[in-house]
């Protein structure tokens, strides 16, 4: 009977010892309350010691961070159209006692927080504005989830939306638009390639035009310096060909009054060359295709000669 006694004693010893060991995981946390009643008591990580059939663990969770997945729910917007939102929250147990003794449901309560605070910001925005708002609507979520879920003892580090469906209509709606506009953008570019491509021909035409005006008056102000500067050198050869035309008859007079005056016979000579000279210039003029009337008196002759004589005379005295 001792024996027994003894044997039941260990048993219920060894289990008490067991029951009064308890450990806590790497990032876990425990609350112990001791008969039914929490008085403080948090098991940290590692080995821990509580008071046989007086403590027991009432609550544990990890205070890592934790992933809430919210399904897809129906949202209606300002402008009354359904759309299917879900999305995902990123939260950690800071104050554990808060966590177990202020919700019941600490998981639901957040899932059911979350949906109500996707619903109330859904209901201010346009349809088109939860496309091109969804950073802002994740700023708006995080804040009043991280302000609503502090008296938990919760702390929500992250709010993302994932999908934000419209319903059937709406997007074949949204699908006929998209495709009017992809239609009239198509159109406003074709004109406006066209408009360009019309008012780049004129410009270019206009260039052509000016470059072409441009090169005829060059050309003409080339053409006309050409010409004056023809001019100026036929004047210029003109000149110095009469120029030399007269240092040549003036060396030829010189050379007669030099011959004159060293043989005063071929002053008789020099008179009959002018004589002949006058006789063969008469006959030219009459032998030119063009008809020409040439009145001479026959008396005159001899004073032509006689007057012609007596220049070349007096031109010959000078020179002495």
């Amino acid at each position: 009977m001792e024996q027994l006694f003894l044997m039941v004693f260990l048993a219920l010893g060894g289990s008490a010892l067991a029951g009064s060991v308890k450990i806590i995981n790497q990032g876990n946390a425990a609350l112990v309350e001791t008969l039914g009643k929490y008085n403080g008591k948090k098991l940290e990580p590692g080995l821990n010691f509580v008071t046989p059939f007086l403590d027991r663990v009432v609550y544990q969770q990890t205070i890592r961070e934790k992933v809430l997945d919210i399904p897809p729910q129906q949202c209606i917007t300002r402008d009354n159209v359904s759309i299917t939102v879900d999305a995902v929250v990123y939260w950690r147990i800071m104050d554990l006692e808060k966590a177990y003794y202020k919700v019941e449901n600490l998981q639901s309560a957040m899932v059911n927080l979350v949906l109500t605070q996707i619903r109330a910001e859904m209901g201010q925005l346009e349809l088109d504005q939860t496309f091109t708002a969804r950073s802002q609507i994740n700023e708006l979520l995080l804040r009043d989830l991280d302000i609503a879920t502090d008296p938990w003892g919760v702390k929500v580090t992250r709010v993302e939306l994932r999908d934000i469906i419209p319903s059937k209509t709406v997007q074949e709606s949204m699908e006929l638009q998209m495709s009017a506009d992809r239609r009239k953008r198509a159109a406003i570019l074709t004109s406006e390639g066209e408009r360009e491509s019309a008012v780049n021909s004129a410009r270019g035409k206009a260039e052509a035009l000016e470059l072409d005006a441009q090169a005829r008056k060059k050309a003409a102000v080339l053409d006309a310096e050409a010409q004056q500067q023809a001019i100026i050198l036929k004047a210029q050869a003109e000149r110095q060909q009469q120029v030399l035309k007269a240092q040549a008859t003036s060396e030829a007079l010189q050379i007669i009054a030099k011959t004159l005056k060293s043989d005063p016979s071929a002053r008789e000579a020099l008179q009959f060359l002018l004589a002949q000279n006058y006789l063969d210039m008469g006959v030219k003029i009459g032998s030119s295709d063009s008809s020409k009337v040439m009145f001479m008196d026959p008396r005159s002759i001899p004073a032509t000669f006689e007057g012609i004589r007596s220049i070349v005379g007096e031109h010959v005295e000078t020179r002495e």
